[in-house]
C-alpha cells in the first residue's frame, strides 16, 4: 500500500492565507473594473485622469490605470503569500501604500491633472479602511506566525 506524502510543509500560516485572500480580492476588483454594468458609465472610462467618470459599483471612480493597479496588487498578494515573511510584508507594506494614497486623495484637487489615478471621496475612505485593515491584519497575524516559529 502506498501512503501519500505529508503535505504539512505546504500548510499556509494565517498571515499567508490573509495575504492570499487580499490578493484575490484585489484581482476580483481589478477585473470587475473592466466589466460594463458592474462599472457604471463604462463608456467614459479613460486610461488615467480625473475625466474618467466610470464608477465601480456606481461609487468608486476608476480608470484603466486604477484597475491595473488593483490587478498588480492582486498579483503581488498571490506571489507574496508564498512565505509568511513576504505575506506580512505585503499586508503591512500595502497598507502603508494605501494610507499614503488616502492622504494624497485628501490633499489633491479632484479636478486637477494631479488626480491622475483618479480618486474620489469614496475611493479616499476605502483606501483608509484598506490601509488600516491590511496593517492590522499583517501585524496581528504576522506576529502569531513569527511567535509560533521561534518556540
Amino acid at each position: 500500500m502506498v501512503t501519500p506524502k505529508s503535505h504539512a510543509g505546504t500548510t499556509r500560516s494565517p498571515v499567508q492565507k490573509a495575504a492570499l485572500l487580499v490578493g484575490v480580492a484585489f484581482l476580483i476588483v481589478g477585473l470587475l473594473g473592466f466589466v460594463p454594468g458592474v462599472t457604471t458609465n463604462y463608456d467614459t472610462m479613460q486610461f488615467a485622469g480625473h475625466h474618467s467618470d466610470a464608477r465601480l459599483l456606481g461609487l468608486f471612480q476608476v480608470s484603466v490605470l486604477h484597475n491595473i493597479v488593483h490587478l498588480l496588487f492582486g498579483v503581488a498578494g498571490l506571489l507574496m503569500a508564498r512565505t509568511a515573511a513576504a505575506a506580512k510584508a505585503f499586508l503591512i507594506g500595502g497598507g502603508v501604500i494605501y494610507l499614503l494614497l488616502w492622504v494624497y486623495g485628501l490633499l489633491v484637487d479632484k479636478e486637477s491633472a494631479a488626480n491622475f489615478v483618479p480618486l474620489n471621496t469614496a475611493d479616499d475612505w476605502l483606501h483608509f479602511v484598506l490601509g488600516v485593515g491590511m496593517i492590522v491584519i499583517g501585524g496581528l497575524l504576522g506576529r502569531r506566525t513569527l511567535g509560533t516559529r521561534h518556540r
